[in-house]
């Protein structure tokens, strides 16, 4: 074998090791596929998000006052939520209840409504997630807040007319860019004309959650205030 035809044997030899590793090579080099962008958030979860939704989770323990007016002579209704447990403690003036929200009798049942009601004016933004399943909702941008008279986004949710404790209400929620509620209107059994409109303002931040104290009308004169506001996390 002449020295010309051994060196075409010996790359016939080695040419199958040679591309075996450029495919190899080639294998490594192909870029991996992406990872699917995260699925973007509707209006009502870019809300609770907003109100520090995600730190929900933790919460233990849940204190606040529901009080209209700033009269220091009005008790309020106090209520003391444990959310992983369901377990309710209500002190009012004139008497203390603990009931659990998972088995109860006609007076927790009772009480429970004013525990609905209270609870609803602090924390409504999640309301938005825990009741997704029972409303409808419309988003429309530059409306005109009814009490600043602000361009603002406004979120109109109109609940289904069976369940819960106000069947059929609808609720226009106001806010800006950060998704923060800055006013809202409520609308009892979907009606053209409001029930009653107020403002959302003096919040605080507590373990994660951005909390509601405060909550006015256009007209002075009233007042309605979330006080004495604790979060325990686990």
């Amino acid at each position: 074998m002449n020295l010309y035809l051994a060196e075409i044997f010996k790359m016939k030899k080695f040419l199958p090791v040679l591309l075996g590793l450029a495919l190899l090579i080639g294998c490594k080099n192909e870029p991996k596929p992406q990872i699917q962008a995260e699925k973007e958030k509707s209006i009502p979860e870019k809300i609770a998000a907003a109100h520090g939704y995600e730190h929900w989770s933790d919460v233990k323990e849940i204190t606040f006052t529901f009080k209209v007016g700033r009269d220091s002579t009005k008790v309020g209704r106090t209520w003391i939520w444990e959310p992983k447990s369901n377990k309710i403690t209500s002190i009012t003036q004139s008497d203390t209840l603990q009931y659990n929200r998972n088995s109860m009798d006609s007076i927790a049942l009772k009480r429970n409504g004013a525990f609905i009601n209270d609870r609803f004016w602090i924390l409504a933004p999640f309301n938005l997630i825990w009741d997704s399943e029972n409303y409808d909702y419309k988003h429309s941008e530059n409306q005109k807040a009814p009490i600043s008279g602000e361009s603002m986004h406004k979120l109109t949710v109109v609940y289904g007319n069976e369940g819960g404790y106000t069947p059929g209400d609808a609720y226009d929620l106001y806010f800006k860019d950060d998704f923060v509620l800055r006013e809202w209107v409520f609308r009892k059994s979907n009606q053209t004309e409001p029930s009653m409109t107020t403002t959302w303002e003096d919040y605080i931040s507590l373990e994660g959650l951005k909390l509601v104290q405060d909550h006015t009308k256009a007209e002075p004169g009233f007042s309605l205030n979330l006080t004495n506001l604790k979060v325990l996390v686990e």
